[in-house]
């Protein structure tokens, strides 16, 4: 061969190299997962044998007997339950790390709080948990930094829906309380006060200007504040309407914390999209949630936590006073409220008890009336559409993001196998395998 020819037959090949790589990346990564069982929450069956094809970090087709390009990449799940990526409604993630000890907070700076915060975000995603709502934190705005921190790939985390502070009442369940009178706390730690509707509003108009994804309000008293009653009613129903047509108009939908049957009903008369905790609600207040449509996300596992801190001296006397007797009303009301058909997500209040192990309320929620099927249903389909965001996440359909976990065994038939996920993927990568 002439040289001429040589460096001609050379340039050729280094440009059928170069299109090759150019059309590759112009249409993406493409990962094909073989599924020998895959969860469908969304008609609430199994499928057998089924193909996912992924490129990037969108789901492609899915289907039986589907060909398997052949540059893609094969995971093979054939001998695995494969589900969408789980959904924690009602999570704390960047609180640090979490003591049971409000006061806490002031014995750290906001760095030491969102640097303790990232290991809470790995645990949550590897647990199984790809989407998270993470509803407050003490210190304002430290929810945005770590949402935006994983999406930029700086960190490792589940896709994060945040509020950026507690909208409470001065001295409420969302405020550090304790300190003496006279002691004033920096903005970070009191951002989300307000005490008429005009100040509901107000807070409202500034965590939306500075980029929240839903508002989350107090409505009651709480269980783990000092100087609080979960009993007591706080927000009026006027502050609560002002906070949900305020929200509506930032395209932001509002959930409320609520233990006391009064705060639930007049959280669900405002219109919320959830009521948190739900522990008190009576058959009035379920009968309002199936009529309005409100979901109740009731953290049914977490009493198990409270009281086991109890015994080890990890949580204050005053808490565990304000608990008492109120995890099995609470559970007694969850199991009323799905014999009643009333909407349910999945909330675990994710730093009470130890992040990435949120998975262990499948079981109670079984336990109190579920069946596997629904827990499962609970987070996946029911909270991607909690969050108005059933177009994107909470079942394994071509379109949405490519959120997807893997377990042996069937977790229909031992909803326990959930507390220990084997295959994790979010977004087309894979995390855990």
């Amino acid at each position: 061969m002439s040289l001429p020819g040589y460096f001609t037959k050379g340039i050729v090949r280094l440009v059928l190299a170069a299109v090759f790589t150019l059309t590759a990346l112009a249409h993406g990564q493409l990962t094909a997962i073989r599924a020998g069982r895959l969860i469908d929450p969304d008609s609430g069956t199994i499928l057998i044998d089924q193909i996912i094809l992924i490129r990037d970090s969108k789901i492609e087709r899915v289907g039986k007997g589907i060909d398997i390009p052949p540059n893609a990449v094969v995971v093979d799940l054939s001998r695995m339950t494969v589900l969408p990526g789980l959904i924690d409604c009602h999570t704390h993630l960047a609180d640090g790390a979490h003591d049971g000890e409000p006061m806490g907070q002031f014995k750290k700076t906001a760095a030491q709080v969102a640097l303790e915060s990232v290991p809470n975000a790995r645990a949550m995603l590897e647990s199984g948990f790809t989407t998270v709502r993470d509803v407050g934190a003490y210190r304002a705005l430290g929810d945005i930094a770590l949402r935006d921190a994983i999406n930029r790939g700086d960190i490792v985390g589940p896709r994060m829906f945040v509020a950026g502070a507690y909208v409470t009442i001065s001295g409420g369940a969302g405020a550090l309380t304790g300190l003496a009178p006279d002691i004033q706390l920096p903005w970070d730690l009191r951002y989300g006060e307000a005490n008429s509707p005009w100040e509901v509003r107000k807070v409202i108009r500034q965590l939306a200007h500075d980029g929240v994804d839903h508002i989350k309000t107090l409505s009651s008293g709480a269980v783990l504040t000092h100087g609080s009653n979960p009993k007591s009613q706080e927000f009026t129903l006027e502050e609560l309407q002002a906070a949900v047509d305020e929200a509506s108009h930032f395209g932001l939908r509002v959930e409320a914390h609520a233990h006391s049957a009064e705060g639930i009903k007049n959280a669900i008369r405002a219109g919320v999209a959830s009521v948190e905790h739900a522990t008190m609600i009576d058959d009035e207040g379920i009968a309002l949630a199936k009529q309005h449509g409100t979901y109740l996300d009731m953290d049914i596992y977490d009493e198990e936590c409270i009281q086991e801190g109890g015994r080890k001296g990890n949580v204050p006397k005053d808490f565990l006073e304000h608990d008492a007797q109120l995890g099995q009303i609470q559970r007694d009301n969850f199991r009323k409220a799905v014999a009643a058909g009333v909407k349910m997500s999945f909330g675990s209040d994710a730093g009470v008890c130890a992040y990435g192990t949120s998975g262990k309320q499948f079981a109670f929620m079984v336990k109190y009336g579920m069946t596997p099927m629904l827990a499962i249903q609970a987070a996946t389909s029911s909270a991607a559409d909690l969050l108005g965001r059933s177009s994107e996440i909470g079942s394994i359909k071509a379109g949405k993001y490519a959120d997807i976990i893997g377990v042996p065994g069937d977790p229909t038939a031992d909803v326990r196998l959930l507390e220990d996920v084997k295959f994790v993927m979010k977004n087309g990568q894979i995390y855990k395998h």
